[in-house]
């Protein structure tokens, strides 16, 4: 469990947090290009705590300025787009999308004044759908070259919604890989085509008859491996299905809040969870098609079946208990309301309340990813409080290694991983890009038999599949000791994987020091 104190550091984003200080050293998404229209490309956005505009000029040039005019501090989200810029209804003052003052055409003739004003901008990069800017000081960092972004427009889409609780509670749901057995089970399988947004458990696992409803719903333990990456972190949850084969989901974290997991075997989603400010989010999505192009007008019309425009506010939430229906918990869903997985998160975690008081929580085994993360986040919190560089601020060179462009060829995964996984093979992607063949095997999608290790984005190394243990204790579970304060030593029934190294001198494990755990805080 966590302090009051620990809970508020982890959370809070706004100017003058030290969680708020860590952010703005990263690239956000901040809109999505739909919803800067033809007839009035701007808008106003919050993110962090902080009131922006966002516009295109008519060059279609965008640009993200502060919200209040320099001038008298009236509202530019309502200012005029013309003659190359925004033009605050106030007094008629002009700002390019740069923030640099082209006219204050009340003052007198001859005046000065405008050249000694500047409006403060961000930079703002579009990639398939999403507007992403920095909200730092200084040089923004290198754009990191993802799948989703690097693949061609045809084979992305890009969405988002709108969350009415903090951040974090709900980028934990998407590195926690028990709760899709419970929260998202269904009680009988069907056919995954056709219009059925929302269910992305439906899809058979690859190369198997096996659906992924049937998967979730009937191995409910899995073995959950966490591995740390340059660019954050790796999770396995494995699922024994026979004495050969083992069931694999890969999630990749990306630091400090962008999570890669796998929908089918052919199509993957990377999400995004930005804060509004500390009560309120937006998840962001991009879903990359590995084969065929994506219906982008199926995909939209389906999900405004759910979400109300202009604030992509979810149709069922609190206000109508979420669509709960007690006929369909007895007989069709775990949880009673609807398919739509999105709407199942939402309720997990609006339920928690607008910040999530973890000084009440009782984590487990399940939760080692979670416990995990908090202590990457601690550590970049203090890394930035002592003026050091924290993870995934990239320059060109590591932001391009992340991409498969930049590996020409790829070396053959060891044999007894293969063997592990249960013969997992290199998946092939039906376009390239980069100038890359569509016969070269991309590190970002691997399929198996029945094992579905997709996707390994965001690797910082050559390695097309990682093993899921190395050898390495799985004894995360032991930090959880009924006092504060307490340090336990491994038991043998913890340490029963431990064949590599005795005990008392293992350091593998995130939480692990000179043979002991510390019985911490999940967030210290």
């Amino acid at each position: 469990m966590m302090s009051p104190e620990q809970n508020d550091l982890i959370t809070r984003v706004g100017p003058g947090t030290k969680c708020g200080a860590l952010m703005r050293h990263y690239w956000h998404p901040i809109a999505l290009t739909d919803e800067l229209l033809d007839e009035r490309p701007a808008k106003a956005v919050r993110v962090l705590g902080q009131d922006f505009v966002l516009f295109r000029d008519e060059r279609g040039r965008h640009g993200l300025l502060d919200r209040d005019c320099p001038h008298r501090g009236a509202d530019l989200a309502f200012g005029r787009l013309e003659d190359g810029g925004l033009r605050c209804l106030f007094h008629g003052w002009l700002f390019d999308v740069d923030g640099k003052c082209l006219e204050t055409p009340a003052e007198p003739e001859g005046s000065v004044l405008c050249q000694r004003v500047r409006q403060r901008s961000y930079p703002v990069v579009v990639k398939n759908g999403i507007i992403f800017a920095y909200l730092g000081e200084g040089d923004a960092p290198a754009f990191p070259e993802f799948d989703c972004f690097l693949a061609p427009g045809t084979h992305a889409f890009a969405f988002k919604g709108l969350i009415d609780c903090n951040w974090l509670q709900a980028l934990e749901v998407g590195i926690d890989p028990a709760h899709a057995s419970y929260l998202h089970r269904f009680y009988e399988d069907e056919d995954p085509s056709g219009d059925k947004y929302g269910r992305q458990f439906r899809a058979d696992s690859a190369d198997s008859n096996i659906p992924m409803t049937r998967m979730m719903r009937e191995y409910g333990r899995p073995t959950i491996d966490v591995e740390a990456t340059d660019y954050g972190m790796r999770l396995f949850a494995l699922r024994k299905i026979s004495e050969q084969h083992t069931h694999v989901r890969v999630t990749n974290l990306v630091f400090p809040y962008a999570f890669v997991i796998p929908m089918s075997p052919t199509m993957t989603i990377t999400q995004w969870h930005v804060p509004i400010d500390d009560e309120s989010c937006y998840w962001y999505a991009i879903f990359t098609s590995f084969t065929e192009p994506v219906d982008h007008k199926n995909m939209r019309d389906m999900r405004l079946k759910l979400y109300e425009l202009p604030d992509y506010r979810p149709r069922l939430g609190k206000h109508n208990q979420y669509g709960y229906s007690i006929a369909e918990q007895k007989a069709q869903t775990y949880t009673g309301m609807g398919f739509d997985i999105n709407v199942h998160d939402q309720w997990a975690i609006e339920g928690q309340g607008k910040i999530q008081d973890r000084t009440r929580e009782h984590l487990g085994y399940s939760d080692r990813a979670i416990v995990a993360y908090r202590r990457l986040l601690l550590s970049a919190i203090g890394q930035v409080g002592n003026g050091e560089k924290p993870p995934m601020v990239l320059d060109t060179a590591r932001a391009a290694r992340l991409s498969t462009a930049q590996v020409p060829a790829l070396p053959e995964p060891d044999r007894s991983i293969l063997e592990r996984l249960g013969g997992a093979r290199p998946a092939y992607a039906a376009w390239s890009w980069g100038g890359l063949s569509a016969d070269v095997p991309s590190p970002f999608h691997m399929r198996g038999t029945v094992a579905t290790v997709v996707p390994l984005a965001a690797r910082m190394d050559e390695t097309t599949i990682v093993p899921p243990s190395r050898g390495a204790h799985r004894h995360l579970e032991a930090i959880f000791a009924p006092q504060s304060g307490n340090v336990n030593p491994c038991s043998p029934a913890i340490c029963r994987q431990a064949t590599a190294a005795p005990r008392g001198r293992c350091t593998s494990s995130w939480l692990c020091k000179r043979g002991v755990v510390e019985r911490r805080g999940a967030g210290e």
